[in-house]
């Protein structure tokens, strides 16, 4: 098997068939396999996975596992030599032999993101910073602020841009590494495990990369209400690999930024 498509749904029976369907059109010159963990749905995703998509393998838990668990769990059931992590709520847009194709190129590769655009086609940033002390203040901070990645517009999109972190909703990496860094940390429940994951990546000399000649929809993307999960994620991120005076920085400069969004909602 050459590629393992890992998939966490939760109450996801909106996205399931194009999604699906997309990746049907999309991966016909590879051999792949498709491994779907159910967090616990309470509408049809599980109904529609197993009524119109016998060939998928389908994980059932009981319990909202969260995404790094989830495709954990959901890798323990991969034969793939690469692993494909794709959200639910997208829907592919070209070849994925292409991209595979590009990481197979590229020895000092680790993990590989693709284009993000929202639902009504435009650009979304979907790559980032690793983290400093600093920049915690306001975590837009993290973002790449080259012209290019600010605007979509890429000068020669056919090559690859050495960043730090890619975003989970498209992420491309070998099992190889996978098994190395131990996957996904299962301390992050939702965010940050993918900036982590390839922060790990880089402990093993092994880097992530941008491919913006491809493009993928992402419907959802994040949601407002949930800042307090990204603050929590970035606590754990900070907890994990910052020491001494950088930690202390960090924690602090949170901490602002926590309490200045705080204050923010409360004066609007």
């Amino acid at each position: 098997m050459d590629l393992s498509i890992i998939i966490v749904t939760y109450n996801s029976e909106q996205y399931v068939i194009e999604c699906l369907e997309s990746i049907k059109t999309f991966c016909k010159l590879i051999n792949y396999e498709i491994i779907v963990l159910d967090n616990n749905s309470k509408d049809r995703t599980t109904h529609i996975i197993e009524s119109d998509y016998k060939n998928i393998k389908l994980i059932k838990s009981e319990n909202n596992l969260g995404f790094s668990k989830g495709n954990n769990q959901a890798m323990k059931h991969s034969t793939g030599k690469y692993i494909l992590l794709l959200n639910i709520d997208t829907i592919l847009l070209q070849s994925v032999s292409e991209i595979l194709d590009q990481f197979k190129k590229t020895k000092s590769i680790g993990a590989l993101g693709i284009k993000m655009l929202n639902k009504d086609g435009r650009y979304l940033l979907s790559v980032g910073n690793f983290p400093n002390p600093w920049c915690l203040i306001k975590l837009s901070f993290l973002n790449i602020i080259s012209t290019e990645f600010s605007t979509g517009q890429f000068i020669n999109p056919n090559q690859l841009r050495k960043v730090d972190w890619v975003t989970g909703a498209f992420l491309l990496t070998k099992k190889e590494y996978w098994n190395t860094v131990n996957g996904l940390d299962e301390d992050y429940f939702m965010y940050v495990e993918d900036v982590d994951y390839c922060k790990k990546l880089e402990q093993i000399s092994k880097y992530t990369y941008f491919l913006p000649s491809h493009n993928y929809i992402h419907f959802v993307g994040f949601n407002k209400n949930r800042e307090s999960l990204l603050i929590k994620a970035y606590e754990i991120f900070i907890n994990k690999h910052f020491k001494g005076l950088n930690k202390i920085i960090a924690k602090a400069s949170l901490k602002i930024n926590h309490v200045y969004k705080k204050a923010f909602k409360s004066f609007c």
